[in-house]
């Protein structure tokens, strides 16, 4: 059976596991965009804290997935729930690393700039220092998404379903169509979700700080 034959015998399985894949990924992603740009802010304001969150953080995503999986297996059991904390984790460090980085990359000039025109640290923040920090920021969830839709594909291990699923059963039954199947959607879901958050950067970031954040 060629590769074609199979996508349309087993159109269905390919789909429901493509579908669960788009779920872990984008809760897993958007979990991780609720614990680090509010985090990365709060470091932005107290510098002293950030080399010891980013270097835990960074320690986190340095052990292996498989270990991860493991130990979330022990506390949460088999499903869903450990591969979205698992997945979660390796979400944030990325994106808290671009979001304290491009805060504390604007220019000192804007800020004072502010000042001067009588603004509070809130109105500075959310008018000048986000909005100059979003390319960085959105950078953080560009790169975040395409690890997760890697990443995701250990969940299969663990019944979580998504694509890894298919690779899995792939090395197992020594099946390429299997592993095929899971591996080019995987990989075509992590370029086009890639190329649509630029889009939206594009989109949502002023026209008057497109030069800046380009």
């Amino acid at each position: 059976m060629t590769l074609i034959e199979f996508f349309i015998a087993n159109q269905k399985d390919i789909l429901g596991s493509l579908i669960r894949h788009f779920q872990l990924v984008g809760i897993s992603v958007a979990a991780g965009m609720l614990i680090a740009i509010p985090l990365g802010i709060f470091l932005s304001r107290f510098q002293r804290f950030a080399p010891i969150i980013l270097n835990f953080a960074g320690m986190i995503q340095t052990i292996p997935g498989l270990v991860m999986l493991g130990f979330a297996l022990l506390l949460f059991g088999i499903g869903l729930l450990p591969a979205l904390v698992v997945l979660s984790l390796y979400a944030v460090l990325p994106i808290l690393h671009n979001t304290y980085t491009g805060i504390t990359e604007v220019e000192k000039s804007y800020i004072e700039a502010a000042r001067g025109i009588g603004m509070t640290d809130g109105q500075i923040l959310y008018k000048v220092e986000l909005p100059l920090a979003l390319s960085s920021i959105v950078g953080g969830i560009r790169t975040s998404t395409v690890f997760t839709v890697s990443w995701a594909t250990l969940a299969g291990l663990i019944g979580a379903g998504g694509l890894g699923d298919l690779i899995w059963t792939g090395l197992a039954t020594y099946n390429t169509n299997y592993i095929l199947a899971g591996a080019i959607p995987s990989a075509v879901v992590a370029v086009v979700l890639s190329g649509l958050i630029h889009l939206i950067q594009k989109k949502i970031t002023p026209r008057g700080l497109k030069g800046v954040s380009a």
